[in-house]
């Protein structure tokens, strides 16, 4: 069956083509294993809650724009009748039965890990004029006084401390605060220059825009939408995940070729259920966040996380930007899926708040997820990695203008991290172990250290089973071909691969290490010895050294990478040395990457097969000469190559 709606339409009509439905939910309570909803062009101020889901992945309910048109679904009502205050301070009182059950101006961002600000709360809701996102004010005073404030600072979990950061003066002045009591909410904002009874102000109402109440709703696809202005809470990995859209619990759910931003934390979420815990360390703070982790992982096994029922999501061809905490967020429900070709950007730029749990993309146990060809650009960090990263590849995806690109944490490997561009200051945050990197460009600084105070799990291969639990050690990581390019000189907090690998073993020296300690010494010797690292082969240049042991090290100088946007194409410029373009490195495949020490799981695909590094970021083949980095294919000089393509056909 074929359900069609339209913004003139009727839900008391059948929802033909020529009665369609007024409303996107109406479709979504009717239909069934393989029906589909075509949504024509047109704002929808709804919260889409499907009832059902597919069968399998050929009986799916899929929910489209109708070719050619834009169909648009906000989380956001339009406010008029402003009523002018004092200079440029206007005031809307709105009845709180104008919010129903949900008012977001009376709700505070909470939850573990959430760390700044900590003078005074911000608050789910938000205001919008011409499509802004203004900023909510400390206090009525300071929104008079349209103050421009020191929000919180990106302060890392690592080492590696980042400056504060001052809010963009351009848009410190606009902004709203909110008075809340037992009938009426006052809306006082700071408009600056702008009448808001001539322009569009919107203001968040609903949580959601698509997302499912109820969990096991499986095999749907959404395609074609523009959705913004979800009302999300904070989504740390110990609280139910909602997002601006998300399959809530599900399997197989296909989101592609849609555009959302302005979620007030994260727009797609593909994460953790309440059933297995929700902020009960901010809530009770009987125990520690960490410890409380560690549950939700036994509550979901005990609920039915595994392949067969959970993940297994594909997340293409999206536009992602302006969210407070990530563009897609995940605990478990991350796995086994596919995350290609998105384009995410200005996640946590706003800095309103500030926790631990901020990314372009931020996963817990994204087991056999494959995160590959995505542009991740000018956020707060771009990809972390966080617990029980195993079988998981970063591939073929461009990082730039990001504080940080990629973080790796308390996870054992096999991790791979192939082909990739990393542009920004800061490369890697490595609090892992048994990861690959291999055939990337990185121009950043990277930080390692152990983790010895929190054990976490590892599992059976491909499986969601827990086979054990332990620290981070630190090293059983790989460097092997990539291009290393050092742009300043090395402190005690800025360091480039392989050189910060210098305080571990190779396995020439670690085995006589262990064997000293004797067999009677168990635990503790692994504690004391460093675990041997593979580095082989890596060009170097500028500030970045080689590792004190490393095998065939290319040193040269002169190499230079930067990256240019030209309409939505992403151009790579590239200056290699001869030395470089007619390097011959031995190629990387799953026998030579080997077996991490505590998985014992191989480099492998999601499905077992061998994994062979043959083609390059742009799908170019590396021939019998492979030379270092993410291009098959270099001459001496500068390289202009295109590296990433914005496909706006399939933006709505």
């Amino acid at each position: 069956m074929i359900y069609y709606v339209s913004t003139i339409g009727n839900d008391l009509a059948e929802g033909t083509k020529d009665a369609p439905f007024k409303t996107i939910g109406k479709a979504a309570n009717i239909a069934v294993a393989g029906d589909c909803i075509r949504v024509h062009g047109g704002i929808y101020r709804e919260w889409v809650d499907p009832q059902n889901g597919g069968k399998d992945e050929d009986s799916r309910i899929i929910y489209e724009a109708v070719f050619g048109e834009h169909p648009v679904i906000k989380g956001s009502e339009i406010i008029t009748d402003w009523e002018k205050v004092e200079g440029t301070v206007w005031k809307k009182v709105l009845n709180n039965s104008f919010f129903g059950e949900f008012n977001p101006f009376s709700i505070p961002i909470f939850g573990d890990w959430l760390v700044k600000p900590e003078q005074y709360d911000v608050h789910l809701g938000d205001v919008y004029i011409n499509g802004m996102s203004m900023y909510e004010a400390p206090s009525l005073d300071a929104l008079y006084r349209a103050e421009k404030r020191i929000s919180g600072a990106y302060h890392s979990t690592s080492h590696i401390t980042l400056p504060e950061k001052i809010l963009h003066p351009e848009q410190t002045i606009y902004q709203w605060f909110a008075k809340v009591n037992e009938h009426d909410t006052e809306l006082y904002c700071n408009f600056q220059e702008y009448d808001p009874n001539k322009e569009l102000v919107e203001i968040n109402v609903r949580p959601c825009c698509f997302f499912p109440k109820k969990t096991g709703i499986n095999y749907i696809t959404v395609r074609g939408f523009e959705m913004s202005h979800a009302a999300t809470q904070w989504a740390p990995p110990t609280a139910e995940q909602i997002g601006m859209i998300g399959p809530h619990w599900s399997k197989g759910w296909i989101i592609e070729n849609n555009h959302f931003h302005d979620a007030k934390c994260s727009a797609i979420s593909l994460g953790k259920d309440i059933s297995t815990g929700h902020n009960l360390h901010s809530t009770y703070q009987r125990k520690s966040g960490y410890q409380y982790q560690q549950e939700t992982v036994f509550l979901a096994l005990k609920s039915g996380w595994s392949k067969e029922k959970i993940g297994s999501h594909v997340v293409r061809n999206n536009k992602i930007h302006d969210c407070g905490q990530t563009g897609i967020v995940g605990n478990m429900g991350c796995a086994f899926s596919l995350i290609e070709h998105n384009h995410i950007y200005n996640v946590n730029k706003k800095q309103e708040f500030w926790g631990h749990e901020i990314a372009g993309i931020k996963f817990h146990a994204a087991i056999d997820t494959v995160i590959r060809n995505n542009n991740i650009n000018n956020c707060n960090l771009g990809i972390w990695l966080d617990w029980q990263a195993q079988g998981t590849r970063v591939t073929k995806n461009l990082f730039f203008k990001n504080d940080r690109d990629l973080m790796i944490e308390v996870t054992h490997g096999p991790c791979l991290i192939d082909n990739n561009i990393f542009l920004s200051r800061v490369a890697f945050q490595n609090a892992a172990q048994g990861t690959a990197y291999t055939h990337n460009l990185i121009c950043g600084s990277v930080c390692g250290y152990k983790v010895l105070d929190r054990a976490t799990p590892y599992h059976y291969p491909h499986s969601t089973n827990v086979a054990g639990y332990a620290f981070v050690y630190g090293g059983d990581d790989r460097v092997i071909n990539n291009i290393i390019i050092g742009n300043e000189e090395s402190t005690d907090q800025l360091e480039y691969f392989g050189k910060a690998l210098n305080e571990y073993n190779v396995p020439e020296e670690y085995m006589p290490e262990i064997k000293k300690l004797g067999i009677r010494l168990d635990n503790s010797k692994y504690y004391k010895v460093m675990q041997p690292v593979w580095v082989c082969e890596n060009a170097y240049s500028g500030y970045a050294k080689p590792f004190r042991r490393e095998i065939a090290p290319i040193l040269t100088e002169g190499m230079s990478a930067s990256i240019e946007e030209k309409d939505g194409t992403f151009i790579l410029y590239l200056s290699v040395t001869d030395v470089v373009a007619n390097a011959c490195c031995e190629g990387v495949d799953t026998k030579r990457l080997g077996m991490p020490r505590i998985t014992e799981q191989r480099f492998e695909d999601v499905n077992g097969n061998e994994i062979f590094l043959t083609t390059d970021i742009v799908g170019a083949y590396r021939n019998d000469k492979i030379i270092p980095g993410p291009i098959a294919n270099l001459k001496a000089g500068v390289n202009i190559i295109t590296v990433w393509k914005e496909n706006e056909k399939e933006y709505n």
